[in-house]
């Protein structure tokens, strides 16, 4: 039996690896939070608005005699917008006191 060997190609197992050919990573690795703050504040303020809306459907579905839209089902909706625009306020009120306390912070 004879065994060959194929040439070894560095630039391939570096790709393999996920690395480039000087070691650094192809991708920028994403942080564990799963990105700034900006960004998840702004995803879930958009989380609470997307709940309301559909509250508000619902609310106008049930008002239009909809068979296929409970009441049950609307209320449920409703409750899950106000808890989330409640701890949406929460936040905020939370950033703020900080912030303050950080302007009356002495240098």
């Amino acid at each position: 039996m004879e065994l060959k060997l194929k040439p070894f190609d560095f630039a391939q197992a570096t790709a393999r690896a996920g690395l480039r050919t000087d070691g650094q990573p192809l991708r920028t690795p994403k942080t564990a939070e799963g990105g700034s703050f900006q960004t998840e504040m702004t995803r879930a303020l958009k989380a609470v608005s997307a709940q309301q809306q559909e509250a508000q459907r619902l609310q106008r579905e049930v008002q239009l005699d909809n068979p296929t839209v409970s009441l049950e089902q609307t209320m449920v909706a409703m409750q899950k917008s106000q808890i989330g625009f409640q701890a949406a306020l929460t936040v905020r009120g939370r950033l703020v006191q900080a912030y303050s306390e950080i302007m009356n912070m002495q240098v």
